[in-house]
């Protein structure tokens, strides 16, 4: 990737965060220089960066720049204030809040203790991106056909990814993989940033209209689907991209494994079962419009629905634990009574 830090979609460096500005991808490859808090906040609402583990890293970050800025005179309520804006940014993803409250605690005795924190989350999370790359291809055999929805690769994850580090971990380890790849609507992280970072693995792949996916898995064309998160409650409910639901039950209906991966950060300990899980409403002008770009590379936002008509976008939907085989963590792979233990 262009211009990053040890390939790293966030990094902190001589005191501003770089950001990957995934809102560019796939046509221009651009770094967001955030100096403040606030600046930070807005990469995160308007999904400059996106995926759990790296939003939570960037919200750590944003913590420790609002320690940074904080006034002698007024720093606890600066800090508190700080803290109510970066949780509102994106209300389902758990590693948010996770990070804001680990990088505060720290902010509490020294800027110092608070840059440590945040750069520690951000380690963190690429390392347990690595060790889901390493046990996920344990269940992925030479010629398999992967489905994945939306984006979970190193965009999503600060590094290695955690859907995309079993996928590219097995096509690294020569086992002649092909990835159908969700378009993911209607922000198309699919389309635009999975397919961008197969390319860049050159892993083989094709893009699929999100309604194609079950076609493809009544035809036998599916060996096993590999998704993300964005929360998972105690029981192994999971929130992930809207249109994960339909996917895990398609792959119940047809008997194909449905493996959801992530870090522990995206667990919540605090809540019993999905239906506690709040989902994020967004702007329905995600629905309405579409960007793309020209011949010349130019990004251009055009209209693709009925001028008047309204538009509902949830932005997650969630599944039952039910519906998912297990998850891949960096402790290995785990069913949903497993992940009690942790």
């Amino acid at each position: 990737m262009t211009n990053l830090k040890n390939n790293r979609s966030i990094f902190f460096q001589n005191k501003i965060v770089y950001i990957l500005d995934q809102t560019k991808l796939p046509f221009k490859e651009e770094l967001y220089k955030s100096s403040t808090y606030q600046n930070t906040c807005f990469a995160i609402k308007n999904m400059l960066i996106r995926g759990a583990g790296s939003i939570g890293a960037a919200a750590g970050f944003a913590m420790m720049q609002a320690s940074f800025e904080a006034p002698n005179y007024n720093r606890l309520n600066f800090l508190n204030n700080a803290k109510k804006i970066i949780e509102q940014t994106r209300p389902t993803a758990h590693d948010l809040f996770a990070a804001v409250e680990r990088v505060y605690n720290k902010a509490l005795s020294s800027n110092d203790e608070a840059e440590a924190e945040a750069q520690l989350i951000a380690d963190e999370t690429a390392e347990a991106g690595r060790l889901i790359g390493i046990h996920g291809n344990e269940l992925i055999k030479t010629g398999s056909r992967i489905l994945t929805h939306c984006n979970a690769g190193t965009l999503a994850l600060v590094d290695y990814g955690s859907a995309l580090a079993p996928i590219i971990h097995a096509h690294n380890s020569g086992k002649q993989i092909f990835v159908y790849v969700d378009e993911t609507r209607p922000r198309n992280q699919g389309a635009k940033l999975t397919a961008w970072e197969l390319n860049k693995f050159g892993v083989p792949h094709v893009i699929i209209a999100d309604n194609a996916a079950g076609m493809l898995m009544a035809d036998g064309k599916i060996d096993l689907i590999i998704t993300g998160a964005d929360r998972i409650a105690k029981n192994g409910d999971t929130a992930n991209k809207i249109g994960t639901l339909e996917k895990a039950v398609l792959a119940k209906e047809f008997n194909i494994p449905f493996y959801i991966a992530a870090p522990f950060s995206t667990f919540d300990k605090t809540i019993e079962t999905g239906k506690n899980i709040p989902i994020e409403i967004r702007d329905e002008n995600e629905i309405l419009t579409i960007s793309g770009a020209d011949i010349t590379g130019k990004i251009h936002n055009i209209r693709i629905a009925s001028p008047g008509s309204k538009a509902y976008n949830p932005a997650f939907d969630v599944t039952p634990s039910k519906y998912i085989s297990a998850f891949i963590t960096p402790k290995g792979i785990l069913s949903s009574e497993e992940l009690k233990k942790y």
